[in-house]
């Protein structure tokens, strides 16, 4: 009896089957084999809490590979992890320890990191298993931890590596300063944003003369710290004033005016003031004019001392409003003008970024870079969509050192030590035993490495590097890196560098960057602005395979790509249409099981449909593999549900249930066959469901299944066999021919149970021929049909509705079916009511100022609509323009 629910219920199977496969180790990557290797190494998720709707793509899409891989006889490795994410985690442990009424301050940094550890151990199981819940078939006997011990010995070999190549340095240096964070950061962390800002344009005399310089700032509080005005050396209205000295307003100093070719003379006054510790282009002044680097901010923000005493402990913020004022009441303020412009933020935090000068370490990655460049050149990885190179050279071709150190807490210290004596650094892993000058007392360095040097190390220390293990030899490099393409440059980019640096090759052949997950606006989905899907909300609603499915279909080759909820539902009817399907040709082999032995049926007992589904199903499988093969999970979503919903379901199996009925079985046969491969070809996508009928058929003794196999994630992937063009050709014919007739019975509204009589004239013999031998045999499965005439020319019978379809006529009397008066009645005033209709939306539309007010998702609902109501409008002029011809 076949086990199979009338509803498709995706909760009662999921978790059933992920325990099953778990159980039986199928996610396992053997050590050694005679399989061929195929790895991806999993972005590993931050331990901060749950995943969202990027993880959900990126990791959906890296499952339909790994399990496709599978299928194909390799031995598949899907590395997983999670990652320790450095100064995002913190931010979250702080606000949770601001909630108890503690400072990561005051909790000291050996109790803070304790607390971060039981952070992880709280979260990281949670990420794990929401990772389970979507399928995710990983190898989670290996899995990893940016931080765990084998990766602190990874992290701290690289940088020795490293740094004795010279690679590795410290320096004092302008960087980019996050006063909420207390550390520094790399450009990629600083997100710029447009703010609404001002330019004040401050007076600036010159000493023992009238002359006033008129300088415009976006940053008035910054002047506390300026040392110099700079103007360009060529500039006629200020050669005169170079080398002379120039006031410092409300702090009484007295500041240079150089000559620099920097300074722009069509860019505001001309004259521009320098502060060489807070602003990176003013540094490169500084330095060239050796000026003095007057810092005025402390860690966190605030001014200190160097900065006049009035001012001393404000906020920036606060400064900024004093300082303006202050320029007002003693007329050094010209005027203010409202300024939009970008202003860097820290990504992690949000928090304004400052420019400040300390001394850190830094990597110059600029060697690597280069062998990276040619490393993509020789063919030795590529990048997928192919415009992804370009971005990748440009960046690598312009890169700048990175600095790698931060000052945090939770992270890979780094192992640097120093002599309590003499300040001698010694790189170490162990805390060395004696300094050069005799000195046996030594002190770690304070800062962390960046998240992303330990990131960077990814793809090889997961498989045990620095040691030189089977996993490496087996599985590195890796086949494809799958990730979404606003992290190249963050991360892809560093785990090449660092692969070549450190394994002397690359770490994955393929990196395939997706789009990000966007709402019907086309903005990126995030949980800060609200416009995010929770996936574990989706699955819950909608089932892992629908939302798995819908992923795929969006994951279309462009920057953002949207996920309506329509989507969603549409793979949740897909999967309904499918357990439908499964249900139908289970409950029929009960009463025609499969005879023991039998390949379905032999060739030469093969009806024309037979044929014809063998030959779509060679062609499906053949473009799903290439979809695949070629990372468009698109295209493979598509051609599958195309097959299984249009040609599988409501052609085939209507063919089949006549054959059932007439009490020949094999089309049943057949079905379950083509079902049992559809299920293999799907399973990437659709996991559990595909399981469940695979199982199915299996249990149900339908001999489909050759191979040995006991689960649908081991059995071997479909091969295309027997296609034949002449079938679809003819299979094809019948099908315009069946849909026509059906199109005029649906439009013209005669009853379900009235059968019709059907002319054709075609001046095709061979077409003729086709139809004579089959139409009789197929159109009774979808239509009610009194007769069926066929001729090489005819002529039209009186009250009779037409199709045509290329130099073919089909006619269908209708004065004994329908009241044609009545018909024409009604259609004319549906046809009324639909052009008036048309006429509202379109004059809608037509007004800028609902265009221009409206929100977005408004008006293109509103042009949907106008498409929806032409598109019926059409059908109905077509209608009554039959009736009309007809004679009604």
């Amino acid at each position: 009896m076949a086990n199979i629910p009338k509803i498709y219920a995706p909760q009662e199977i999921e978790g059933k089957w992920y325990k099953f496969w778990e159980k039986n180790g199928y996610f396992h990557a053997a050590a050694t084999s005679e399989k061929p290797s195929y790895a991806i190494v999993i972005p590993p998720p931050n331990i901060t809490g749950s995943l969202h709707i990027g993880h959900a793509l990126d990791n959906t899409l890296q499952d339909c590979l790994i399990r496709w891989r599978r299928m194909q006889g390799y031995n598949t490795l899907w590395m997983p992890g999670t990652d320790h994410a450095g100064i995002m985690t913190e931010l979250i442990m702080e606000r949770n320890l601001a909630d108890e009424g503690i400072s990561r301050i005051a909790l000291g940094r050996e109790k803070f990191v304790g607390r971060m550890w039981q952070w992880k151990a709280e979260t990281s199981d949670y990420i794990i298993s929401q990772l389970q819940q979507l399928g995710c078939s990983c190898d989670w006997a290996r899995e990893r931890f940016t931080y765990d011990e084998g990766f602190v010995t990874a992290v701290n070999t690289a940088f020795l590596h490293l740094y004795n190549q010279g690679l590795i340095y410290r320096d004092t240096y302008m960087g980019n300063w996050c006063p909420h964070c207390n550390t520094v950061l790399s450009n990629l962390e600083v997100e710029p944003i447009e703010i609404d800002g001002n330019f004040y344009h401050i007076r600036y005399p010159v000493k023992d003369s009238e002359i006033v310089l008129e300088i415009a700032t976006t940053r008035p509080e910054t002047m506390l710290g300026d040392t110099a005005v700079a103007v360009h050396p060529d500039d006629e209205r200020y050669q005169h004033l170079i080398g002379k000295t120039a006031i410092l307003p409300l702090c009484d100093r007295e500041i240079p005016i150089i000559a620099d070719a920097y300074v722009d003379t069509e860019f505001g006054t001309g004259a521009l003031k320098v502060t060489p510790a807070h602003d990176t282009n003013d540094y490169e002044i500084g330095s060239r004019h050796n000026l003095e680097q007057l810092t005025i901010f402390t860690r966190d923000g605030c001014i200190n001392e160097n900065a006049p005493k009035k001012y001393v402990g404000l906020s920036r913020w606060e400064c900024r409003e004093r300082v303006v004022e202050d320029l007002q009441n003693f007329d050094y303020l010209v005027k203010i003008v409202p300024h939009r412009h970008a202003v860097g933020h820290h990504d992690r935090c949000g928090t304004v970024v400052e420019p400040a000068i300390s001394p850190q370490w830094f990597m110059n990655v600029q060697p690597l870079a280069q062998r990276a460049i040619e490393a993509s050149q020789k063919g030795e990885v590529q990048f997928i969509p192919e415009r992804e190179t370009a971005r990748f050279y440009h960046w690598m071709e312009n890169i700048e050192p990175w600095p790698i150190s931060r000052q945090r807490w939770w992270g890979h210290r780094l192992p640097i030590w120093y002599c309590s004596e003499c300040e001698h650094i010694t790189a170490a892993i162990a805390r060395p035993q004696q300094c050069e000058c005799g000195a046996t007392d030594f002190y770690q360095d304070e800062d962390v490495l960046d998240t992303w040097f330990s990131s960077g190390l990814w793809p090889f220390a997961t498989m045990g590097w620095p040691e030189k293990t089977q996993e490496l030899k087996t599985f590195y490099p890796t086949a494809v890196l799958v990730t979404g393409w606003d992290i190249l440059f963050f991360w892809v980019a560093r785990m090449i560098m660092l692969g070549l640096g450190c394994m002397d090759e690359v770490p994955f052949r393929t990196v395939y960057l997706h789009g990000l997950v966007a709402d019907e606006k086309g903005q990126k989905m995030s949980k800060s602005k609200g416009n995010s899907i929770d996936p574990l909300e989706t699955i819950d609603t909608y089932g892992t395979d629908a939302f798995r499915f819908a992923l795929a279909n969006i994951s279309t080759p462009i920057p953002y790509v949207p996920l309506p909820e329509s989507q969603i539902e549409s793979g949740r009817r897909f999967a309904n249409k499918i357990w439908n399907a499964a249900r139908f040709v289970l409950m029929n082999l009960e009463k025609y099981p499969v005879p023991d032995g039998s390949d379905a049926i032999d060739t030469e007992q093969e009806t024309l449909e037979i044929t014809w589904i063998r030959s779509r199903l060679s062609h499906t499988i053949k473009a799903t593999t290439d979809a695949l093969e070629n990372f468009r999970f698109y295209e493979a979503a598509q051609t599958l549900y195309a097959f299984l919903w249009h040609e599988f379901c409501d052609w085939y199996l209507e063919f089949a249930k006549q054959r059932i009925v007439q009490e020949k079985p094999e089309a049943l046969w057949v079905a379950a066959d083509v079902l049992e491969q559809t299920m293999r070809l799907l399973h990437p996508l659709m996991p559990f469901l595909t399981e469940e009928i695979w199982q199915q058929l299996l249990l149900n003794g339908t001999g489909t299944t050759s191979e040995a196999a006991v689960s649908v994630t081991i059995a071997a992937w479909p091969e295309p066999k027997g296609e034949n063009p002449i079938a679809e050709a003819t299979i094809a014919t019948l099908m315009e021919v069946i849909e026509s007739i059906r199109s005029i019975r649906g439009e013209l509204n005669v009853p379900i149970g009235a059968s019709v009589e059907v002319h054709i004239q075609s001046p095709d013999s061979e077409v003729r021929e086709q139809l004579e031998t089959y139409l009789g045999q197929y159109l009774p499965a979808f239509t009610r049909v009194a007769t069926i005439a066929i001729a090489e020319s005819l002529q039209k019978p009186p009250a009779a509705a037409e199709a045509v379809i290329g130099d073919l006529a089909i006619y269908i009397p209708l004065a004994d079916v329908i009241d044609l008066d009545a018909e024409h009645v009604r259609l004319s005033k549906r046809h009324q009511q639909a052009t008036k209709d048309v006429a509202a939306a379109q004059k809608t539309l037509d007004n800028p100022n609902f265009i221009q007010r409206a929100p977005e998702q408004v008006v293109a609902q509103k042009r949907e609509l106008l498409e929806r109501l032409l598109t019926e409008q059409e059908k109905l002029a077509r209608s009554l323009a039959m009736l009309t011809e007809s004679g009604g």
